[in-house]
């Protein structure tokens, strides 16, 4: 989860402090212990109260800023204002994926879900649905089933179903249904699908704490300085989410059962609730749970029927049938219940009695104007797992085929650029096997996060990790020693530099980069410069403390006119960067929802205007320096050579944020081994426009997770 933006900063303040406190009583102890020690240490003390004066009189101006950027508490007409706003990021969001997805075209597909005969999976009828009979509702009148779903007693959910049968669809049905009947009564809660397999109940023991910690990642808009802190949370608490927790069957067994527990626990009287998962699972994690879920409605999909699934086929085909399509659909209506005997219209029969295997004919065989005879010879497929096997391999090359690259920024169907189907199938492939069994022991995942590309493929080992210090430490030890060389020597300079290099490096290499979350940036000016003085001038405030501490450091190790003079302009500098780099991390209501390719764009953009602005701040500050004491023209030249490199290697390796690095290095090395394309973002993005990836907030995962692992068990290259 993202970090809120600043948690660095004042980390990086306190350890300022305590480092200026050390440095002070080490430079009054070294003046006492020459041999005009009392004279040289009442000098240095008065030195010390001189600069102790400073940081003194910016504590008002640090209150002011800490005062002018408290927010009040949470009021009635704020939840109200928020969920409104979230409300429509949410629609909007689902209107986009429901669209990628082609849920309503030509309408979805009509999938009969019924409350489920296994009474030991759900709670006493008369604990959800007093008085109501058992309940019916098909997924292609998904008005009726909101309807129902509002008059229960206690709005709880779970939507069962086997691999491919529709539930999650049904589930994001229900979110846009919701949504878009919402302003008959604006005080119902705002309905929200996330992953559940993002939650850890062991860090997260109650609901609501995990809700509002997605919602402040996914949504940034609730972060708003125009919204009150911690709104995120307070709509969590308050009730005003109705989550809809996605895929519970994607979680380790223990985890499952641990999450029954805590729901059950974290949901008081009016809580609602929506679950989808597969019914083994959900059954096993009951059983082990030792409780359902209190008050929570179980229903099931029965098969779609030959003579609904021809009928939905004839829908997608154009108004003139292409030849073979009469015969096909004919086999299709009049099909055996039975795939005995390698019937081929029992096998098709079953392919087609789930949404998934109706999908796959439709984008294989008539969005790509295959012919259907195969479909029909009696020895092509030995039985419906045959049949979807070959569906599943013709699913790339056809979408990739169908759908040309386009970059009219209006049709979200088409990629930005064209890809070879055999590269694209390899490339996905070593995704699904590197989810489906990912290093270390950890469970199979159904939920590509791009941030934790390293973790996943480990491809950022501690040699890696070695190599990237040094190659920092290098570069900023030669650049420092450069600098401070053309002021006291070159000897001592290189020592300095070399020492100063192999610090930077160390916390680079052993730092916790390959690991961090993405950031936020929003670099819009209008309406927020009011903040950005805010906070320049406690940047300001921490860059001046910084500095002296720097310039005495720099001037017991060199001169010490010479180390105040490159302390304060490069604190100065940084503390200007700072103030820069915290105004951008602060969004605005009208951000959209969290996406992956947003979510990485953000990050590249704060990572980018983090380094950029720190290279250059500091270098500019540290040549002006160094060109004050030993002459502007070679002064400046090394100065800014160091200030450059030292600035460039914090900026990239200090702060919350430092995803995009990892992601660098990981895609560089994957791509060397040929693993996966060096541009991955773009190409998953591709991926998802083509209908074979989906994005649920900031994660990708594959279409359907049957396709996931058809494609995990292609055999690795050699």
């Amino acid at each position: 989860m993202a970090r809120r933006g600043g948690s660095w900063l004042y980390a990086l303040t306190w350890w300022v402090g305590v480092a200026g406190v050390v440095g002070f009583l080490a430079l009054i102890g070294w003046g006492l212990s020459g041999e005009d020690g009392l004279q040289t240490g009442a000098n240095l003390a008065q030195l010390v109260g001189v600069v102790l004066v400073v940081p003194t009189l910016l504590v008002p101006l640090w209150l002011w800023w800490r005062r002018s950027s408290a927010r009040p508490g949470v009021t009635s007409e704020q939840v109200s204002h928020a969920k409104d706003v979230l409300a429509g990021l949410v629609e909007q969001q689902w209107k986009t994926e429901a669209r990628m997805r082609s849920l309503d075209d030509p309408d979805p597909i009509a999938v009969i879900w019924q409350q489920t005969a296994a009474v030991a999976v759900m709670d006493h009828p008369a604990n959800f649905t007093p008085g109501v009979g058992r309940l019916t509702a098909s997924s292609d009148d998904i008005a009726d089933l909101t309807g129902k779903f509002r008059s229960m007693h206690r709005r709880r959910l779970v939507i069962l179903g086997a691999a491919g049968t529709g539930k999650t669809t049904l589930a994001v049905q229900l979110v846009r249904e919701l949504l878009a009947t919402r302003a008959e009564n604006p005080s119902e809660p705002v309905p929200v699908l996330m992953p559940v397999a993002s939650w850890d109940t062991a860090a997260f023991p109650h609901l609501h704490q995990w809700l509002g910690f997605r919602l402040d990642q996914d949504y940034p808009a609730l972060r708003a300085p125009d919204l009150p802190a911690g709104m995120a949370e307070a709509l969590a608490d308050r009730g005003h989410i109705l989550p809809v927790l996605d895929g519970l069957d994607e979680l380790p067994p223990a985890r499952q059962q641990a999450v029954i527990v805590a729901l059950n626990r974290s949901l008081a009287d009016a809580d609602q609730l929506i679950v989808t998962s597969r019914t083994a699972e959900f059954s096993r994690a009951v059983d082990g749970a030792g409780d359902v879920l209190t008050s929570a409605l179980v229903i099931e999909p029965q098969p779609v029927t030959p003579t609904t699934a021809a009928a939905y086929l004839e829908r997608c085909l154009p108004p003139e049938s292409p030849a073979g399509w009469e015969q096909t659909l004919s086999v299709l209506r009049t099909a055996p219940s039975t795939t005995a005997g390698r019937d081929p219209g029992a096998t098709l029969a079953a392919v087609a009695g789930t949404a998934l295997g109706l999908w796959l004919l439709r984008v294989v065989y008539i969005d790509g104007r295959a012919d259907p005879a195969p479909l029909l010879n009696p020895g092509r497929f030995s039985g419906p797992d045959q049949l979807r096997g070959h569906l599943f391999d013709q699913l790339i090359p056809t979408l990739i085929t169908t759908r040309p690259p386009s970059t009219d920024p209006a049709d979200p169907f088409r990629p930005r650029r064209r890809h070879d189907p055999g590269q694209a199938r390899r490339w996905l492939a070593y995704l699904a096997r590197t989810m489906t069994h990912p290093p270390y022991g950890s469970p199979p995942t159904r939920d590509f996060a791009w941030w934790r590309l390293a973790q996943t493929t480990d491809s950022i080992t501690t040699t890696t990790r070695l190599v990237v210090g040094l190659v920092v430490g290098l570069v900023v030890g030669l650049a420092v020693g450069l600098a401070v060389g053309l002021a006291v020597g070159l000897v001592a300079g290189l020592a300095v530099g070399l020492a100063a290099g192999l610090a930077v490096g160390l916390s680079s290499g052993v730092g916790s980069w390959p690991s961090e979350e993405p950031g936020f940036a929003n670099l819009r000016l209008q309406g927020r410069g009011s903040l950005l003085a805010r906070r320049l001038a406690f940047g300001l405030v921490v860059g001046l403390m910084f500095g002296l501490v720097v310039g005495l450091a720099t001037g017991l190790a060199t001169v010490l006119a010479f180390g105040l003079a490159v302390g304060l302009a490069t604190g100065l500098a940084v503390g200007l960067a700072v103030g820069l780099v915290e105004w951008a991390e602060v969004p605005a209501t009208t951000e959209h929802a969290t996406a992956p390719m947003a979510s990485w764009r953000a990050d590249r953009a704060l990572n980018l205007m983090r380094t950029t602005t720190f290279g250059l701040a500091v270098g500019l500050a540290f040549g002006l320096a160094v060109g004050l004491t030993v002459g502007l023209a070679a002064g400046l030249a090394g100065g800014i050579a160091g200030g450059l490199a030292v600035g460039l290697a914090f900026g990239l390796t200090i702060g919350d944020h430092c995803a995009w690095l990892a992601y660098l290095v990981a895609t560089y090395r994957l791509a060397r081994a040929g693993h996966l394309p060096r541009t991955l973002m773009p190409f998953l993005d591709d991926a998802h426009r083509l209908g074979l990836l989906r994005a649920v907030g900031p994660i990708y995962q594959f279409r359907h997770a049957e396709f996931q692992d058809h494609l995990a068990a292609d055999p690795p290259p050699r």
